[in-house]
């Protein structure tokens, strides 16, 4: 190993780092003792204060003034991508080794450069777990830090939550809740610390205490209300829940006074709830519009939770063809109608272009309700899975029994399960017809949403293939004489 003429055979280096949080600071004086040729058994790295001062007063140590200077022929440093975000992570964790088993890796780095991806490197290993367990620490930072209401002299509403972290987090957190609170003034205390927004400029301020926070206010008592009426006693896993909201933060939120009896009470409220629906049996609906009604007034699956409204089939309540789509789109929901979007639109052109009047056939869903994601202000859809379409079989059942058609095309997959109870492959089901329990023909092609999704060569191929069974449906209606 070459040795640098600034460097002293045998020296040790303390770092004194300026806060238990500052990767920028270690990052910078890791570099230098790199490009020194200074071995980790030689550097000792120093927090001010302890682990719990994180906004200490004062500067770092001075003593790392004779640290050695890199000379100018010195090699650049070699980091991965994949050491930098994980270093980054660890170094908020409370581990006080973690600075030097960093070091330690950045100098193993230099002579292997892959070695972030040897996952049985113990080093790895732990530098992944630290920032694992720090990336949780601010996850849970996120979702349990409660803003109460407090009052000022100026009138204007502030807001003050209490947080225990476990880890170094408090300040490379403030971002997110600047982001999500921009327009709200708030503090957040914690025992490492407090920060403080003010709408426009943040401030940092010393580690506060569980007192210095507010109680309860007056709208906690209506969120405990509404957290225990929709508390559901069929779908409590209380170890799924310990897992995710550790009884550490009960203390902290409103709702958690209500968790100790709503899980004892959870088995008797499921078993009546069993009672309750073995007693009140369904009576399937005689028309359509009770199909319509009942439908939306249906909350058999998670998706009629979601704040969107069943749409109800549109058509004749006999009716020769009956169309299935999977389920309705944002725009469906908007509107109350089914196929009216980008993909309604298609598939009317293609009906047209086929020789098949859509007002002469009643068009439904497989699902009566919009599953979706909320992706910033927009509403992307979600397919529904096997158990939610199972689930909306009824009401398609129903409708079925009333419209009876002769002929039934699903479009896509869940359409076709819908009509079946069982998955298909739509690619082997195409292009012949499945006979159903009660004679009618089953037809299944794509869904028009997934002509949507091609573009070039394969969109106008796929499309060929629609053309190709609506076709195939429109001669099977003439030939039968419906």
């Amino acid at each position: 190993m070459r040795v640098m003429q600034n460097v002293s055979l045998g020296a040790h280096y303390a770092v004194r780092l300026p806060a238990p949080d500052d990767f920028a600071f270690w990052r910078e004086r890791a570099r230098g003792l790199i490009q020194c040729d200074v071995p980790p058994d030689r550097v000792s790295w120093i927090e001010p204060g302890g682990t719990g001062d994180l906004f200490a007063a004062e500067g770092p140590s001075r003593s790392d003034k004779r640290l050695p200077a890199p000379p100018a022929d010195a090699p650049p440093v070699r980091a991965s991508k994949a050491f930098l975000t994980a270093a980054r992570r660890a170094a908020l964790h409370t581990d006080p080794a973690r600075f030097g088993l960093l070091y330690e890796v950045l100098w193993q780095l230099q002579r292997n450069p892959r070695l972030m991806e040897d996952k049985a490197n113990i080093q790895v290993r732990r530098i992944e777990e630290l920032a694992k367990s720090v990336r949780r620490d601010a996850h849970k930072m996120h979702a349990f830090v409660r803003f109460r209401e407090v009052a000022v002299e100026d009138g204007t509403p502030h807001f003050v939550a209490w947080f225990e972290p476990d880890h170094h987090i408090v300040r490379t957190e403030a971002a997110f809740f600047m982001r999500r609170f921009a327009n709200m003034r708030w503090s957040i205390l914690t025992p490492r610390g407090t920060i403080h927004w003010d709408g426009q400029v943040m401030h940092e301020g010393p580690p506060a205490r569980r007192e210095d926070a507010p109680g309860d206010d007056p709208v906690e008592d209506l969120w405990r209300s509404y957290y225990a009426s929709i508390f559901n006693p069929a779908r409590l896993k209380v170890g799924a829940m310990l897992s995710e909201m550790p009884k550490k933060y009960w203390k902290n939120l409103p709702e958690a006074a209500l968790i100790p009896q709503l899980i004892a009470g959870a088995q008797a409220r499921e078993a009546a709830m069993v009672a309750a629906g073995e007693r009140e049996e369904r009576v399937r609906p005689a028309t359509l519009a009770q199909v319509a009604q009942g439908a939306a007034a249906c909350r058999d699956c998670a998706i009629a939770d979601c704040g969107t409204r069943a749409v109800a089939g549109e058509g004749p309540s006999q009716a020769a063809l009956m169309i299935v789509g999977e389920q309705p789109g944002d725009q469906e929901d908007l509107a109350g109608r089914v196929f009216v979007g980008p993909a309604g639109q298609l598939l009317d052109q293609h009906l047209t272009r086929a020789g098949i009047d859509r007002s002469a056939a009643y068009v439904t869903n497989a699902v009566k309700h919009f599953k979706f994601v909320w992706k910033g202000k927009h509403r992307l859809h979600q397919s529904p899975v096997a158990k939610e379409i199972d689930t909306c079989r009824w009401w398609l059942e129903a409708e079925r029994a009333i419209v009876q058609p002769r002929i039934v095309l699903a479009l896509g997959a869940s359409a076709a399960r819908g009509m079946l109870g069982r998955t298909v492959s739509v690619s082997k089901a195409r292009g012949a017809p499945i006979m159903l329990d009660d004679g009618a023909e089953l037809w299944v092609t794509v869904h028009p949403s997934y002509l949507l999704r091609l573009d070039g060569e394969a969109q106008a191929q796929q499309a060929a293939l629609f053309a190709a069974d609506l076709a195939a449906v429109q001669a099977r209606v003439a030939q039968i004489g419906v």
